[in-house]
Order: C-alpha cells, then structure tokens, then sequence
C-alpha cells in the first residue's frame, strides 16, 4: 500500500534523541539496526505483519560511543556484525571511534580510530574485507577493519573532486568490483572520481553485479539522481543519464536485488525520502525491453539472504564471497536465521584497554540541554512520589486519630 498514513500510525519510537541513520539487516529481513544523538545503537525487530502499535523497546541497546552515532553499516557476508561510527572526541585522542560489534555478545569487539573529523559515508567491498570511508577531512582512506590498518588514503580535493578550500558537505565511497569510485560535493557542486585498487594488499573480487545495469548515484540536499557506467577500462566512469527533481532528498534507500520486479525489467528502486513534503517517493529505473522473458544480462547472480560466515570466522581472518542466487524464478524466502539478543549485566564496555562508557561532560548546547530536560523530568517525577506520600501520611494520621477517639475503643 502507498499513500499518506494516519497521523496516529505505530511509529517506531525508543531513542530519546534524533535518529540519525538506519540500516536494514541483509540476511533478517525484519531485524533493523538504527544509531542517534542519544549515543546509542539500538536493534528492532519488527514483528510479522508490521507494527500493531508504537514500539518503544529494542531487542537489543548498544553503547559504546560518548557522543552520537552518526552512520551504521551491516557487514556484507557476516552475520550480526555491524559497524557504527560516532562523534567521540576526547581528550586522549583527537581521533572519531568507528565502533564493530559482535551482535552474538552485544558487545563492540574492535575499534577502528584514524579519522580526524566526521565520517561522512562508509562502504565494504564485495568480500567485506576492506572498509572504505569519507571523512570532512577531504580523505577517502581503505582501510582493513580487522586491524584498523589504513591500506590507502586519498585526498577526495584533487583530480576535480573538489577545492582545497572548499567545505566537503557530503560524499559517498560506493565499491564496484575492485574498483573504487567517490562522489564528493564540495559547496553545491557534485563531483565523481573512480580509483583503481589493483594492489597484492587489496582483495580481488569477481562480483560483477554492480558492472552491468549502470549504477546511480545520488547526494543529500540535491533533487537528480545520476546513472553511470562502470567500466574496466578508461574512462572506468560513463555519464548516462540523470533523473531530475525539484525536491531534495534528504534520504534514500534502495531496495536489494532480490526484492525488485523482474517481470517489468525493474534494475533499481530508489525511496527518496522528501522532508519538504513530508513523503517518502519510490522511483523505479526500468530498462525498456519489449521480450516479456527473463533477461539474464541485466539480472546477474545477487547476493541472497544467507550468511557466508559467522562472527567468529570473520573476526578469526576468514574472508569469503556473498552467497549469490538467481532471480530467474522470483525471489523465495529461504533464510531459517532468527535474531538472538543476547543477556548481558555489564556496565562497562572496554575495547584496546579504553572504557568507552566512561563519565564524558556534554560539549554540546544539545547535549546539555537534553541532559537538562532529563534531570527536570526526574526532580518533578520525585516531587509528585514526595507529595503522593504527604498524602497518604495525612490520611493514616487522620485514620489514626478517628479511631483513638471511636467510643468502642473507649
């Protein structure tokens, strides 16, 4: 169903900041992932059928980061690890967290901190060996998230990504194969790069899903979204075509593969989220073709909904491709995996030795305004349990008093 919904519609509603990202789980179609301003990760499951009424408690609550969480990012073959990356400046390191859990434990496992400034977009290869960031810093950096070695950085200000100058308001670092491509927007001009990463250091990977239809490319605060080619050879980067709008996204989610309608020649679908109207837009890209079989040449092998390792495979070094299927016959729900959350009573959370909960002042007028309203909501909550039991004392004295002065009792 579309169309506008009922103002009193089941929200989900937990975290007592803004949400600043969500992720949906690639192998638990309804488990989410979502980070905030309130410092938290935080896991929903969202039951069969939808909500039935506002959901206010997650399966599972993450902290680690003492700022905001500004991104999360499931991995692309492991099952119940993600990644979150967080505003943690402090005064022992001038270095922002990118956080990896271990959902298993509920627990954060590694921390990756060599970025300088916001991380704007994160991304894995194929394998999900290899993370790629943005940062406000102007570089894109590859980095190895196991050991948080960083393989390669590139400075997104030159080969026309950008001026020096210039304030990097938003880029993304999507991968295609083993190569790299950045879309950087320094002021209000968008610029695209591709790099080649052919290094021994860097993995090879044959999935070519992302060669063949044209891939598209969109950034927050602008309207269009933009079709290339990827190719193997110069140019590697082919203008096509440009979807135009009026209205800026501030979001956009894209539907995976296997959830597409193959039977119209449907290659992507785009959920443009429209603040300005207040409405979330799907927008299809529809290869025209007239045959009403299946075209094998613009659906390859996808990756499916089941795992290729476990938490402990990956984190022990192992590297292997997604599970690909077909969509020839139509998707099919196979996947048997439930989300566990696992019970925990630790209240610290220490990674390399660092308790990442430790008491952190707000730095912030955000922050300190949101501590404050909280600590006036516990004053007048204790005020009221103050004045219930002024109450009830003077009633007992009264009680009391009556029955001293009862004749029976005289």
């Amino acid at each position: 169903q579309t169309g506008r919904i009922e103002p009193n519609y089941p929200k989900v509603c937990g975290h007592q900041g803004n949400v600043l990202d969500i992720k949906w789980n690639p192998f638990i179609e309804n488990i989410i992932a979502s980070c905030s301003e309130d410092t938290s990760v935080r896991i929903w499951e969202i039951p069969e059928g939808g909500l039935k009424r506002n959901m206010t408690e997650a399966v599972l609550e993450l902290y680690g980061h003492s700022r905001r969480v500004g991104l999360v990012e499931w991995h692309p073959t492991t099952n119940n690890i993600l990644f979150s990356a967080g505003y943690d400046y402090k005064a022992t390191s001038p270095f922002l967290q990118v956080l990896i859990w271990n959902l298993d434990i509920g627990e954060p496992v590694k921390m990756i901190d060599c970025h300088t400034d916001v991380i704007l977009c994160m991304s894995f290869n194929t394998d999900g060996s290899l993370l790629a960031t943005t940062c406000k810093d102007k570089k894109l950096r590859v980095v190895e998230p196991r050991s948080g070695r960083v393989l390669q950085v590139q400075c997104l200000c030159r080969g026309g990504l950008g001026a020096a100058r210039a304030k990097l308001s938003s880029a993304l670092c999507p991968w295609f194969g083993e190569v790299l491509a950045a879309v950087a927007a320094a002021g209000s001009v968008p610029r695209t790069g591709c790099w080649g990463l052919s290094s021994r250091a860097l993995s090879r990977s044959p999935f070519a899903e992302a060669l063949n239809p044209p891939s598209p490319c969109a950034l927050q605060g602008d309207g269009n979204i933009r079709y290339y080619e990827i190719g193997s050879e110069k140019p590697y980067l082919s203008y096509l075509m440009e979807f135009r709008s009026p209205a800026p996204q501030k979001g956009l989610g894209v539907m995976p593969k296997h959830g597409l309608d193959v039977s119209a020649c449907e290659v992507f679908r785009f959920y443009k989220l429209v603040t300005l109207k207040g409405l979330i837009e799907p927008i299809s890209m529809i290869v025209p073709r007239r045959s009403e079989t299946y075209q094998e040449d613009i659906y390859p092998m996808t990756p499916g909904t089941e795992p290729a390792l476990t938490p402990d495979e990956w984190l022990s070094g192992v590297n292997r491709d997604p599970i690909l299927i077909s969509l020839k016959e139509g998707y099919k729900k196979t996947s048997k995996i439930v989300f566990k959350a696992p019970v925990r009573e630790k209240k610290s959370v220490v990674v390399n030795g660092i308790d990442l909960l430790e008491n952190v002042p707000p730095r912030t007028e955000n922050e300190l305004l949101r501590m404050f309203f909280r600590q006036q909501d516990e004053i007048r909550r204790l005020k009221d349990e103050l004045s219930q039991k002024d109450i009830r004392i003077r009633q007992l004295q009264l009680e009391l008093k009556n029955l001293r002065n009862s004749p029976k009792n005289n």
